[in-house]
């Protein structure tokens, strides 16, 4: 595991320089347009609910002015109720827009959430290899979150504030505008203020996110990788590499605090100061008779009902920033691109037999893939040129698979052999689509695998992984993801196939829980149920990663005389390290440094093939030898 080391930067992992807030959050609206109404709907309501509010000063201007200066208890009463009626129906409409808000933008929430995880299914396997799972769990928990919270309240009341302060010194200024004046003056310098603080917070609030998803991705692997921190006594290194994450998001936090804290303290001195000067200023004023009493608490009221949204620009500021980080953050990763075979780094067309070595001479007149040899060289499943290389790879690094050209026959079953790093798990991966090949082509039965939409592609191809996940589902679940259609009858085909029929003797047999990654089961368990997995739905095109690499000897045996019987039925092609795996093949190809250096029969590339005999017999291969 990683976590004793420097989080590693993502992409898109620092704040952009000259990121415009409003320009981010404004990718949002697709996702708002459906809910548009009523979010415009709870806005308007909270317009209506705070310019309430400002009528309240002018009604204390009346009743001070008229009935309390006219000793007129009719009066003050009716004033009274009036106040009351206000104050209700303010409180009322801000409840309606809460109820308005609450429901739609729970969907919002949750439909961004679906595309997220429907997105993260449909990018390359690339993508996750250089993506650490917790900045992906983040950016689906936290940030989400984090935009609902806008939605609902930030991005209302930024409108709603930004009307009523309008409004509010509209009034202020009608009613006497060299006091309004004093109040105005003060907004210059908050202008400057917020903008300064928007430009620094941005980068501390982006920072911290990632820190949290550097974080997230610790506590992931401690928890999936429990056995191995106690296998090892590795608690104490894990629980000082955690902290030292903890406190560096606890430190980018509070300098985050410190910011707005700053930013809080200035807004609510400037406005406070000028409330008191006008205060002062109004009061000579009243003494002098130049000025009611009414009217100076009606202004007064108005300066004081403007206070709160005059404050809350700090926090409402920094909630928006917080939130156009976390749509960087999501957008980060919608706007990755799903491969496609436009975006293979090498152009070029296939390269067949490159330096001499695309293919070598076959067995049964097949003519080292090249040559027609009286074969089918449509169907089945064949390479022809394929190169791979990481996208990622410096430039001066060769590929890792090189101008490989293979033909495996419809029903015929190949078996790839190489030293370890030479290539065959990523030559497998390339079958359905999990990894693009950058350059040269791979058919099905003479279609080009780029062709097929990759539903359909991987209704043909079944897959089983060396290293078998299991997902946190029934036995049978687990099984029956092989097949959206399988049954019953095709589970017990698979578990038998398999040897899997120890699922019968679990608790609740196939309906048996078998817990995250299926760690309640022992290894051979595991690999057995991926491999029931893979063969569960007949599928016409089989890739096996050295399937029984977890099995004992008693059960491997059990499962390859099973196998066969599926093999015969199928095209497919098997990674295979040992000599009882080999033996399940028609053939056997040989993959050395990225290339296809030999293809034949068991016994033919025994008497042929000094690698190949290393590799059959367990031996290092030495340093410098090359194939026959």
């Amino acid at each position: 595991m990683a976590v004793t080391s420097e989080p590693s930067a993502q992409e898109g992992g620092a704040a952009p320089r000259h990121r415009s807030a409003t320009r981010s959050l404004l990718r949002l609206w697709p996702y708002v347009r459906p809910v548009r109404v009523r979010l415009f709907g709870a806005a308007g309501v909270a317009v209506v609910a705070s310019c309430l509010g400002l009528v309240i000063p002018l009604v204390l201007k009346w009743m001070v002015d008229g009935p309390v200066a006219h000793r007129d208890p009719g009066g003050v009463w009716l004033g009274g109720a009036l106040l009351l009626a206000l104050g209700t129906a303010e409180a009322g409409l801000f409840g309606l827009r809460r109820w308005l808000v609450g429901r739609p933008l729970a969907s919002v929430e949750a439909a961004m959430r679906a595309d997220l995880y429907r997105h993260l299914q449909r990018l390359p396997v690339s993508f996750h290899d250089r993506w650490a799972s917790g900045q992906l769990l983040s950016r689906a928990t936290t940030d989400l979150m984090l935009l609902r919270m806008f939605l609902a309240f930030p991005l209302t009341f930024l409108v709603v504030n930004g009307v009523t302060i309008l409004a509010g010194f509209a009034i202020l200024l009608s009613q006497e505008w060299t006091l309004g004046l004093v109040l105005v003056i003060p907004a210059v310098p908050l202008v400057i203020l917020c903008s300064l603080f928007e430009t620094r917070y941005a980068t501390v609030a982006r920072t911290v996110q990632d820190q949290t998803g550097d974080l997230t991705t610790v506590v992931e692997e401690g928890v999936l990788g429990v056995r191995i921190v106690k296998g090892f006594g590795r608690h104490r290194s894990q629980a000082r590499a955690f902290r030292v994450l903890s406190e560096r998001v606890r430190s980018t936090e509070l300098h985050k605090a410190r910011l707005l804290a700053t930013l809080w303290a200035l807004i609510m001195t400037l406005p406070e100061l000028a409330i008191g000067a006008a205060l002062v200023l109004g009061t000579m004023r009243v003494a002098d008779g130049d000025l009611s009493a009414g009217t100076l608490v009606a202004f007064l009221s108005t300066a004081l009902t403007l206070r709160w949204p005059v404050e809350s620009l700090g926090f409402l500021l920094a909630m928006s920033q917080d939130a156009a980080t976390a749509t960087d953050r999501y957008f980060d990763v919608m706007d990755a691109e799903p491969a496609t075979a436009a975006d293979r780094r090498l152009a070029g067309s296939p390269r067949r037999g490159e330096d001499g070595e695309g293919g070598q001479d076959g067995e049964d007149g097949e003519g080292g893939e090249g040559g027609e040899g009286g074969q089918d060289r449509e169907g089945g499943l064949r390479f022809e040129g394929v190169e791979f290389a990481y996208a990622d790879a410096p430039p001066e690094e060769p590929p890792v698979l090189r101008g490989v050209d293979l033909h495996i026959r419809p029903g015929e079953t190949m078996a790839l052999v190489g030293a370890t790093g030479s290539g065959k798990t990523t030559l497998t991966a390339l079958v359905p689509r999990l990894q693009e090949i950058t350059r040269g082509r791979i058919t099905l039965d003479g279609r080009d695998i780029t062709a097929l939409p990759r539903e359909e592609l991987r209704s043909l191809v079944a897959v089983a992984f060396e290293e078998p996940t299991l997902f946190s589902a029934t036995a049978g679940e687990n099984v029956l993801m092989g097949a959206g259609d399988a049954g019953r009858e095709e589970l017990l085909r698979a578990l038998k196939v398999a040897q899997a029929d120890f699922v019968h003797a679990l608790p609740q047999g196939t309906d048996t829980e078998v817990g995250e990654q299926g760690l309640s089961l022992s290894g051979g368990q595991r690999q057995r149920l991926a491999l029931a997995r893979a063969v569960v739905g007949s599928p016409r095109f089989l890739v096996l990663d050295d399937p029984l690499s977890a099995l004992d000897v008693h059960t491997e045996a059990l499962v390859e005389a099973a196998l066969r019987q599926v093999l015969a039925a199928t095209t497919a092609l098997v990674v295979a390290h040992r000599p009882s795996t080999v033996l399940l093949a028609d053939r056997v190809a040989l993959l050395s440094e990225g290339r296809i250096t030999a293809v034949g029969t068991h016994q033919r590339l025994l008497r042929e093939s000094a690698e190949y005999r290393a590799l059959m017999s367990g031996q290092e291969r030495e340093e410098g030898e090359s194939g026959p």
